[in-house]
């Protein structure tokens, strides 16, 4: 399992980048997203839309797809009433058009004869990785909880693993490449994850992301040194990071999973905008700039980052900044 991304970051030149925030460019896109099933509500409604973001993000440098399925869950599909069988369906289907885009993209690329960059969009072979979303317990409930980690003492270990028992079973087989167990909030649902990819023998690799608000642990108060350290331990877990958490917490955290773990570090900030639970909107003007983002970038791979991309309210143009600064990285003489 490991040489999967060992392999697809020697071929990358040591850094890849990921895709950016999906929710906030399908809304821009026109979708109406006010809903349980959040992004998860284009898969139903209009699949095109997701498949032009996933082509959005390819065109400006992305080599890592995240799928829209981080808040589909067969629990949520079937509380719209829709059977079981109609939410698998929807489940395949969220890495079926990420399959797609990349398809579409490729054959892009081989029309595309003048270089990498062509009407100001990248076109450049290389190997592009589909990433299953996993978005946590807490995101199925779309009460916030992902973003505070406290579910309460009803919800146990064997609970959060018979919840995504069968969707991580649905995706593992879609034709994904990896994983992405996202927004991480607690160290409990980390060894739930980590258990059921060891008991259901899951064939492709994950990688786990959790969240912090502080800087210092993830959004539940748990150490974020234990949960990467469940991370490390799992043999079925390629790369350990953080996800949507503000971009000034970054290097620190990366420091501290450092401590704990050897496999790569995946790193995917949200913009540092605040998020209004009651109104269900993003606070204007309190996050960083998206030069100010790009420029984090250098430190985070010069401390161990080596996967890169951003989370929400991150845009293409954020994407294609980060690309471009993880190009000159890889171009430049380690020497120098």
């Amino acid at each position: 399992m490991p040489s999967l991304l060992t392999d697809f970051l020697r071929q990358a030149g040591g850094t890849a980048v990921i895709d950016g925030g999906l929710a906030t460019e399908l809304e821009r896109h026109g979708a109406d997203l006010n809903d349980p099933l959040w992004s998860a509500k284009c898969l139903l409604a209009s699949p095109h839309l997701i498949r032009d973001v996933h082509l959005d993000y390819l065109e400006n440098g992305a080599d890592i797809l995240i799928t829209a399925s981080y808040q589909a869950t067969i629990q949520g599909f079937r509380a719209k009433g829709h059977s079981t069988e109609e939410s698998e369906a929807l489940l395949k289907k969220s890495v079926e058009i990420a399959l797609e885009a990349r398809r579409i993209y490729y054959e892009r690329c081989a029309a595309c004869s003048s270089g990498d960059e062509h009407d100001g969009k990248i076109f450049k072979q290389r190997r592009i990785l589909v990433a299953a979303s996993v978005g946590s317990y807490g995101a199925y409930l779309a009460d916030g909880s992902e973003y505070s980690g406290d579910y309460g003492d009803s919800i146990t270990l064997e609970t959060l693993k018979d919840f995504h028992r069968r969707r991580v079973q649905i995706l593992a087989d879609s034709g994904a490449d990896l994983i992405a167990f996202e927004t991480v909030p607690n160290k409990l649902e980390a060894q739930a994850y980590a258990e059921l990819l060891e008991e259901e023998n899951i064939k492709i690799p994950a990688w786990f992301s959790f969240n912090s608000k502080d800087g210092i642990n993830v959004v539940s108060g748990d150490p974020l040194a234990e949960c990467g350290s469940i991370a490390e331990s799992c043999k079925g877990v390629i790369a350990v990071g953080i996800n949507c958490t503000p971009p000034r917490f970054i290097h620190g955290l990366i420091l501290s999973l450092k401590k704990v773990t050897t496999k790569p570090i995946v790193i995917y900030p949200n913009s540092g905008e605040s998020y209004d639970g009651d109104k269900k909107e993003w606070v204007e003007n309190t996050g960083v700039s998206n030069e100010d983002f790009v420029s984090y970038v250098n430190k985070w791979c010069e401390v161990g980052a080596c996967l890169v991309g951003g989370c929400c309210r991150t845009t293409p143009h954020t994407i294609r900044g980060i690309y471009r600064t993880l190009s000159r990285r890889s171009a430049t003489p380690a020497a120098e």
